[in-house]
């Protein structure tokens, strides 16, 4: 049986940035909302409120952020894909980004109004 989660939608419209890897974590990558910040061999990326971005970073922008509401266990199963499952299903692309106590998940904001009756249709419960 899928897990069926309560989703929180979090205000604002949120992006997705790129940075060179070895470049600094900027100062305005903090403030409200949720922020990602994670670093690879590839890439600096940075995920947080799309009006803190400043022109001229490469990004993605116009995402709607979703809180997973946790905590939940590293053990647990199933929590992400019951998400994801059925927006995939539907041609919808998303992004996610986790944290130890949860998951936060983004949909493009030309694609809420289609996701959002797909989740409750799938047994979730947005708050």
């Amino acid at each position: 049986m899928a897990a069926k989660v309560r989703l929180k939608r979090l205000a604002g419209a949120y992006a997705v940035c790129r940075l060179d890897p070895a470049q600094a974590i900027p100062a305005w990558a903090d403030g409200e909302g949720f922020v990602s910040i994670s670093r690879s061999d590839d890439e600096l990326s940075i995920t947080c409120r799309a009006d803190r971005v400043p022109d001229g970073i490469r990004q993605d922008g116009g995402w709607t952020c979703y809180k997973l509401v946790g905590p939940f266990a590293f053990d647990e199963t199933g929590i992400v894909s019951s998400v994801i499952g059925p927006l995939s299903d539907a041609g919808i692309g998303i992004f996610v980004v986790s944290t130890f106590d949860g998951d936060h998940l983004l949909v493009k904001q030309a694609d809420v109004a289609r996701a959002e009756p797909i989740l409750v249709a799938s047994g979730h419960t947005l708050l």
